[in-house]
């Protein structure tokens, strides 16, 4: 099949801005503007772009707790750091651009293929390849490497520390946040069922959102486990709290039409800030014994997720070197303006990626001209330069969650004046030499997403499908039992098929936006996510807070 048409409707529409934008905003102000300064006191601002690897790390992981952010964080900051080791290395071995170029592609593919695979979460493998990538066509001597992976890694400490600080006066934050937003979406939902805009159910958009936001906030509280700062006690009744909330969500997306959408609400208002976590009606304490009870399939290998990246990968290191390659054809003296715009393309599929090279060529339009406004402020003195930097460093997070093309009107002029903290430069060469990567990279870039084929994304569209009907017939034969099944293998089950449901509608989509594709399995992904929704919902009855439906919900959730 040839695949969906590209839209052009929508695409550089602005939506609301994240709950948190101004987490990663103001982390990432504080992260960078302390070695900044120093270095401009010092006299030697040309160091910045070696404690600005460092420092971005800032922007990651504001929506993990806070006991996996300081493990992300880590792994982000040492990821940071290996990348521009082997870009310095290269530098320093080598100054073919040619050669460059290829060794900045392959590090780009690898960089989107562990990203996704991990699910870093934004801004993803883009700041990583924009650092390494510059770092590959700085001049380099194998003497001096150490140092700037030094100030590298004393900026990323620095930037660790900045991610984890808010732990200290809010250390439930963010598992309140996922909580809040289940519940607002649910809410969502229940008023959309009522009116009868939720879409085809039971698994219209408006359930499938909400369906999402519960299993998201249920590994927010998983990944939240390992034993913080604050005493034992009062981590476990806070977590005990807000699973409870998650079992009212639930509850309510098993029965719409019993729920009140306005005290979901107030519940997602009340999580906001540190006051206490609403106290639903009591639950039976097996409600929550699930929590303990993980489903045990555990999580797949590095390498196993890593296999449905291949064309991912492909593309992106294909992509990335052809743009490079046809920037230095044309003689442009900073081809990883090329490549990095082609890295920042690639999305889950083909039609995302289409909308991403929309925005970013509209951004980068809008950014150089911003760009042409803010030079001859920026060259007044050094010191306004990093104040600038810094500006536009905040607005580039304060701005993208609302569209990618309106954060990257400050991403743009911000990458040009980094270029200048050495010496000032030539700016109507730095105008034309990114206008000129920019329609390079975006354009070599979306052919080769057209070029590579994805035949995985049918692949694992198959697997999905086996794992949500296995998770239902495990679901189902426990509800089918002639004795109550025990409450923990009952929520085990319940949650592997909540996840396998979750995951479907994501391949689907996945799938439905690929180019060259053979004919999607529509009819089998409509049926399994209906019989899987509502043995889900018969699941959720059978915990008793429903009185009367428990045999009913049973046998209705067998037969279907």
């Amino acid at each position: 099949m040839p695949g969906p048409r590209l839209p052009l409707a929508g695409v550089l529409s602005l939506g609301r801005p994240s709950d948190i934008w101004f987490k990663p905003a103001l982390s990432v102000v504080a992260a960078v503007a302390p070695p900044n300064l120093v270095l401009l006191a010092l006299g030697r601002l040309d160091l910045a772009a070696y404690t600005m690897a460092g420092s971005l790390c800032a922007l990651y992981a504001h929506n993990r707790p806070y006991a996996a952010r300081a493990r992300v964080l880590a792994l982000v900051v040492l990821g940071m750091t290996g990348g521009l080791a082997l870009a310095l290395l290269a530098s320093a071995l080598t100054a073919d651009p040619v050669l460059l170029v290829t060794v900045g592609a392959l590090l780009a593919a690898a960089q989107k293929a562990l990203c996704d695979a991990t699910r870093l979460g934004p801004p993803a493998n883009v700041v990583l390849t924009f650092v390494s990538s510059a770092a590959l066509f700085t001049p380099q001597t194998l003497g001096r490497i150490p140092g700037h992976l030094g100030l590298a890694l004393a900026a990323g400490s620095w930037a660790w520390l900045i991610g984890m600080a808010p732990g200290l006066l809010r250390p439930h934050g963010p598992e309140r946040r996922a909580t809040a937003h289940a519940l607002r979406t649910t809410a969502a939902y229940v008023a959309a069922h009522a009116t009868g805009t939720h879409g085809t159910p039971p698994y219209g958009p408006a359930r499938a959102a909400a369906a999402a936001a519960v299993h998201a906030a249920w590994q927010t509280l998983l990944a939240a486990r390992t034993p913080g700062p604050r005493p034992a006690e009062r981590r476990k009744d806070t977590h005990r709290a807000l699973e409870r909330l998650l079992v009212r969500a639930e509850t309510a997306l098993a029965a719409p039409a019993d729920t009140d959408p306005e005290r979901l609400r107030t519940w997602a208002r009340a999580l906001h800030g540190t006051g206490p976590v609403p106290h639903p009606d009591d639950l039976p304490d097996d409600e929550l014994l699930g929590i303990a009870a993980e489903p045990a399939t555990g999580q797949p290998s590095l390498w196993h997720r890593l296999g449905p990246l291949a064309p991912i990968a492909a593309r992106t290191a294909l992509g990335c070197a052809l743009a490079g390659y046809a920037s230095l054809a044309l003689g442009v003296g900073r081809p990883y303006w090329a490549l990095v715009t082609a890295a920042s393309l690639y999305q889950a599929n083909v039609t995302l990626t289409w909308n991403r090279a929309v925005q970013r060529v509209v951004g980068n339009l809008a950014g150089v001209l911003a760009f042409a406004a803010l030079v001859p402020l920026a060259h007044l003195h050094q010191a306004v330069l990093v104040l600038v930097c810094l500006a536009l460093n905040f607005g580039a997070e304060a701005l993208i969650s609302r569209n990618y093309w309106l954060g990257s009107v400050c991403v743009t002029p911000m990458a040009l004046l980094i270029t200048e903290f050495a010496h000032y430069q030539d700016a109507v060469r730095l105008i034309t030499e990114r206008l000129v990567d920019t329609l390079v990279g975006a354009a070599v870039g979306f052919v080769a997403a057209v070029a590579v084929t994805n035949r995985r994304s049918g692949d694992r569209l198959e697997r999905s499908l086996t794992a949500v009907s296995e998770a239902r017939d495990r679901a189902a034969r426990l509800l089918a039992q002639p004795q109550p099944a025990p409450a923990v293998p009952l929520e085990s089950a319940r949650r592997a098929l909540a996840a396998a449901l979750v995951d479907l509608r994501a391949t689907a989509d996945t799938a439905s936006g690929e180019w060259r594709r053979r004919a999607l399995p529509e009819e089998r992904v409509v049926a399994a996510e209906r019989s899987g929704h509502r043995t889900l919902a018969a699941t959720v009855r059978h915990r008793g807070l429903s009185p009367g439906r428990e045999a009913t919900t049973r046998a209705e959730g067998v037969r279907r």
